[in-house]
């Protein structure tokens, strides 16, 4: 147990995850506008102050996962009365803000948006090579993505501590969002004829790429503006998306120097 400097009370958990445990302590974090990753709450409870916290969660857009008492009583041996905040590793940036200060520079903004990559080391790896690239942000949904913890931070050498990282409730409508902004929604997939090297990323763009299991979602693909693909030659079908994204990060920033 230690305090940090912001008064609240934290327990370092597995791979040196920060949690507040109890009802009233992550209420009390949520009100102060600190970064929770997600709250887990045990399965049976549902009392006043239960409902209360989840109201609280769900207005302030933080994930709720509903978990055994056996999994929280891993986490800490203390009496988290049913109740653990996960602190996140990073504080999450505004899209908005993000993409209106590109355009007050005049700058193009150039967006890379990852559809349920879940995988820590991929994310870290994609992460590293976007802020080597000067990628102006990230975008992840709050829900199906890999955990921003001390592995992910490690894995991307740092760069999750400087790159901006845009958590979102809904990516679809963040997609609609983006477009509504000018930015150009490009899909980098196996699924067209399209090459990359045909596509404009000169221009306002938010790049989106896929799990290696799934893909970019339907609902996603069936609004996107382009979709392109990374030429390949061999007998294997795909790449690590960590690999595919450096190669459609860096043809952007190629045609963004040329």
């Amino acid at each position: 147990m230690e305090k940090r400097k912001d008064g609240f009370l934290i327990e370092r958990g597995a791979h040196d995850k920060d949690f507040i445990f109890g009802t009233r302590a992550v209420m009390e974090a949520i009100h102060a506008a600190k970064e929770v990753d997600k709250v887990l709450v045990q399965k049976e409870l549902n009392n006043d102050l239960i409902k209360e916290l989840l109201q609280l969660c769900k207005s302030s857009g933080v994930p709720v996962v509903r978990v055994p008492d056996a999994k929280l009583n891993r986490i800490t041996r203390k009496n988290h009365q049913g109740v653990i905040a996960q602190m996140s590793a990073i504080t999450y940036a505004s899209l908005d803000n993000v993409i209106d200060n590109c355009y007050a520079v005049g700058k193009s903004p150039l967006i890379l948006i990852l559809d349920h990559i879940t995988d820590v080391r991929n994310f870290g790896a994609i992460a590293r090579t976007a802020e080597c690239a000067g990628i102006d942000a990230i975008v992840i949904p709050e829900k199906g993505s890999a955990q921003i913890n001390s592995d992910a931070i490690k894995t991307s050498a740092g760069a999750l501590n400087f790159i901006p990282v845009v958590r979102v409730k809904n990516l679809f409508y963040t997609c609609r969002d983006i477009q509504k902004m000018g930015l150009t929604l490009v899909a980098i997939t196996e699924k067209t004829d399209k090459i990359m090297y045909e596509a404009d990323f000169a221009s306002p763009v938010a790049m989106v790429m896929g799990s290696e299991e799934d893909g970019i979602s339907q609902e996603i693909m069936g609004i996107v503006d382009e979709k392109v693909k990374i030429p390949m030659a061999g007998n294997i079908e795909s790449l690590n998306v960590s690999v595919s994204a450096g190669i459609a990060i860096y043809e952007a920033i190629r045609q963004r120097k040329a």
